[in-house]
């Protein structure tokens, strides 16, 4: 009996390992969640940073009257890391070979659909058993560029903890050429 799937047989689907590869998107699979991972170091360091900004705003505070002291986001939860979204594509190329690669992100609900001729910019993953994922995408079919965007470790921290740090930083830096002129 004929699968009426044959097509997308698991066992002739190739992981491409060209940087550019032309084809046509014969499928897009249900997308799940992965968790960026965040470096222990590179937290210890933000937030050691940050608490130093964080005592010269709890003594700005103490002198002055009001300004409410604001929610900190719990280590567990900085430690966790972001989740986005990785969604499996399925294309065959100018060969004709099916290949598997992956969608880290989000992309308009419009923005592919099967048979649409693709030209896919990609990245080895750091697991090599996982396919490659896409930098960028052209559609060749409806003419529109896309680049999917994922979150990062610095998105997940915030812009007010990675200025605070920042800040926490320059006081440091300063103090120690301060000292360093003595």
């Amino acid at each position: 009996m004929v699968s009426m799937d044959s097509g997308l047989d698991t066992r002739r689907i190739a992981h491409p390992t060209e940087r550019i590869v032309t084809g046509r998107v014969v499928r897009l699979l249900d997308g799940y969640s992965r968790e960026v991972a965040v470096g222990q170091p590179v937290l210890v360091a933000v937030l050691a940073a940050a608490g130093v900004a964080s005592l010269l705003m709890l003594l700005v505070r103490a002198v002055l009257p009001g300004g409410a002291a604001r929610a900190r986001r719990r280590w567990k939860d900085l430690k966790k890391g972001p989740e986005y979204l990785v969604t499996p594509l399925r294309l065959r190329d100018a060969t004709g070979r099916l290949c598997e690669v992956e969608l880290h992100g989000h992309l308009p609900q419009s923005a592919l659909h099967p048979a649409d001729h693709v030209q896919l910019t990609l990245r080895p993953q750091n697991d090599p058993d996982l396919p490659p994922r896409i930098e960028r995408i052209v559609n060749l079919t409806t003419g529109q560029l896309l680049t999917p965007r994922t979150a990062t470790v610095w998105t997940h921290l915030g812009p007010p903890l990675l200025l605070q740090a920042m800040l926490g930083a320059l006081l440091l830096a300063g103090i120690a050429a301060w000292s360093a002129l003595r």
